[in-house]
C-alpha cells in the first residue's frame, strides 16, 4: 500500500546506464577493467588532448543492438553521434560523447509482473550509446581526488517512458533491465561498483489529471532497495510542499542512504544547457538489416519465456522456476542437471531443483564464487541425484557425497565407492534389524500401542542409527509400520 496520501498520482521516468563488458574503451584502445590503479587506463583519446581522434569500438555498437532487440526496439539504419558539453573536474575533455537527436534504439518496451500476478509494460523512449565520466574521490584525508580510468567506457543509457507509477514498479522495471543486460551478456549489472546506474525523474499530480507536475531529478542510489527508498521519500516531499501551499523547484537531489533523505545538489538542467551538437571527429552510425539478422541470431531465449518453460516442461513450481531463470548461468547449470538425468521424471526434476536452489545456491553465495568455477559439475549433481533416485545412496548420505565431491572433484560413484556408502535396501537384513530394535525398546512400543504416535520417530531413529544410517529410509519406515500394526492386531 502506498505511504502517500492516494489522491496523488506519482509519475517516474527512469535513465538506467548500464557499462558495457567491452574490453576496451568506446573510441579508444584502453581497457575497461574494474579496480584497476587509478589514472592507469588512460590515453590522450580518452583525456581528450589535442590533436587526437577517436575511433568507434564496433563492440558497443553490437551490445547495443542487443539490447535494443531484446526489449523491442526499432533499431535506426543511421544514427549520429553528439557532444554533450559540461564542466566537471571528472570530464577532461569538456564535453561526453553521446547520441541526442539521432538514437540508434527508439520505442520498444519493458515487460514487468507486479505482485498481484498482471504483467505491465513501461515503454522505452530509447537507448543509446555514450561514453563514461571520470570519478571523484572525496572520503580521504586530503582534497578531492580525480580518477579518469572510467573517462570513455562505453554505455548504453536505457530511458524510460514516465510511465512508472509507484517506487515498487521502479524497483521491478529496474531488475528486469538487470536481468535483461546480464542474459545477454552485455554488462554484469553490478549497482555496488557502478555498472549499472539509475537515475530517477519524479514528479506527482492529482489522480485524474493528464498535465505533468514540476519534476526533480534523484541520483546516487546504488541499490535497488535504495532507489525504492529514495522514491518514497521524494514522493511524500513532494506531495508534502503541494499540501502546505508550496512549489515544486525542479531541481537535482542526491540519495543520502545513511539520513534517508535525498539533498539537493544543483538546479535541474535542460537538454539546451548542454548545447548539443553532432560530433564532428565520429562519422554517423549505418546499421544494416544483414548486420541486425547477425545480432538476433546470438540473441539467448528471454528469461521469462524460460522460466514459463520450466514450469510447463520439467514441472516445477513458478517459485523455482522464478529464482532458476533470474540469473542466465543458474538456468544453464539448472538444466545441465536436468539434461543428464538417467529418469527425467518429476520427481527427478524437483530433486535437481530443490539441490540447484539450496545446496549449490549456498555455496555460491556463502563462499562468492561464480558457478563457472563451481566445483561440483551439473554432471556429477546429476549422477547423485541418479544414485538417489536408484535407492543406491539416501537422501542423507548424498549431503555428504556432495560435500566430498566439493573438496575432491570426484564422480559421486568413485565417493560412494571408495566411503562404502552404498545404501541398505535388503528387505530380509533390514526387517531383521527392526526387529532387534523392537525387542529393546519394548517400553517405547507399548508407548505407541497405547496412542503416543510420536514415538514412531523415535523407533525408526534407532533403527536407522543400527544401520548406521545406511538404511534405506523408505523401506524401514514401511517395515515398522508394518510390524507395529501387527502388534495392535
Amino acid at each position: 500500500m502506498a505511504s502517500w496520501d492516494p489522491k496523488y498520482e506519482p509519475v517516474i521516468g527512469l535513465e538506467v546506464h548500464a557499462q558495457l563488458l567491452t574490453r576496451s574503451k568506446a573510441f579508444c584502445g584502453c581497457s575497461t577493467s574494474f579496480g584497476a590503479e587509478p589514472n592507469s587506463n588512460v590515453c590522450p583519446v580518452c583525456l581528450g588532448l589535442p590533436g587526437v581522434l577517436p575511433v568507434l569500438n564496433l563492440s558497443l555498437v553490437d551490445y547495443v543492438i542487443r539490447m535494443g532487440l531484446a526489449t523491442h526496439c526499432s533499431i535506426a539504419p543511421r544514427s549520429i553521434f553528439a557532444r554533450k558539453n559540461y564542466f566537471y573536474p571528472d570530464l577532461p575533455k569538456g564535453y561526453q560523447i553521446s547520441q541526442y537527436e539521432e538514437p540508434i534504439c527508439s520505442g520498444g518496451f519493458v515487460e514487468i509482473e507486479l505482485e498481484d500476478g498482471l504483467r505491465k509494460r513501461i515503454g522505452l523512449t530509447r537507448i543509446h550509446m555514450e561514453e563514461d565520466a571520470g570519478k571523484l574521490i572525496h572520503d580521504i584525508d586530503v582534497d578531492t581526488l580525480v580518477d579518469v580510468n572510467r573517462c570513455g567506457t562505453p554505455l548504453i543509457e536505457i530511458v524510460s517512458e514516465p510511465e512508472i507509477r509507484s517506487p515498487r514498479e521502479a524497483y521491478l522495471y529496474l531488475a528486469k533491465i538487470r536481468q535483461i543486460v546480464t542474459y545477454l551478456g552485455i554488462c554484469d549489472g553490478n549497482m555496488e561498483e557502478g555498472s549499472l546506474r539509475c537515475d530517477a525523474n519524479v514528479s506527482v499530480r492529482l489522480n485524474g489529471e493528464s498535465e505533468l507536475g514540476t519534476k526533480t531529478e534523484v541520483k546516487n542510489m546504488n541499490s535497488f532497495r535504495f532507489v525504492e527508498k529514495a522514491l518514497e521519500f521524494e514522493i511524500g516531499r513532494q506531495i508534502g510542499l503541494i499540501e502546505s501551499g508550496e512549489k515544486v523547484v525542479q531541481e537535482t537531489l542526491l540519495w543520502d542512504s545513511g539520513q534517508g533523505i535525498a539533498v539537493p545538489m544543483r538546479s535541474k538542467e535542460e537538454a539546451h544547457d548542454y548545447r548539443y551538437f553532432p560530433d564532428p571527429d565520429l562519422v554517423p552510425v549505418l546499421v544494416t538489416e544483414e548486420w541486425i539478422q547477425r545480432v538476433a541470431e546470438t540473441l539467448p531465449v528471454d528469461p521469462t519465456v524460460r522460466r514459463d518453460r520450466f514450469v510447463s516442461e520439467y514441472k516445477i513450481p513458478m517459485y523455482d522456476a522464478n529464482l532458476l531463470t533470474a540469473e542466465k548461468p543458474l538456468a544453464d547449470y539448472f538444466e545441465g542437471v536436468v539434461r543428464n538425468l538417467k529418469t527425467p521424471t518429476e520427481e527427478n526434476y524437483k530433486l535437481a531443483s530443490n539441490w540447484t536452489m539450496v545446496d549449490v545456491l549456498r555455496v555460491v553465495n556463502t563462499e562468492n564464487i561464480a558457478l563457472a568455477v563451481f566445483p561440483v559439475t551439473p554432471a556429477h549433481l546429476a549422477e547423485m541425484i541418479n544414485l538417489i533416485a536408484d535407492g543406491t545412496i539416501s537422501g542423507k548420505m548424498a549431503k555428504d557425497v556432495f560435500e566430498e565431491m566439493r573438496t575432491t572433484k570426484e564422480s559421486p560413484q568413485d565417493i560412494v565407492g571408495r566411503k562404502g556408502l552404498v545404501q541398505l535396501s535388503d528387505t530380509d537384513t533390514l526387517e531383521k534389524i527392526v526387529d532387534q530394535v523392537l525387542e529393546k525398546n519394548a517400553g517405547q512400543v507399548a508407548e505407541f500401542l497405547g496412542g503416543k504416535s510420536q514415538v514412531f520417530g523415535f523407533l525408526v531413529g534407532e533403527s536407522m542409527k543400527a544401520t548406521k544410517g545406511r538404511g534405506n529410509p523408505k523401506i524401514v519406515n514401511e517395515l515398522l509400520r508394518k510390524k507395529l500394526e501387527t502388534m495392535k492386531k
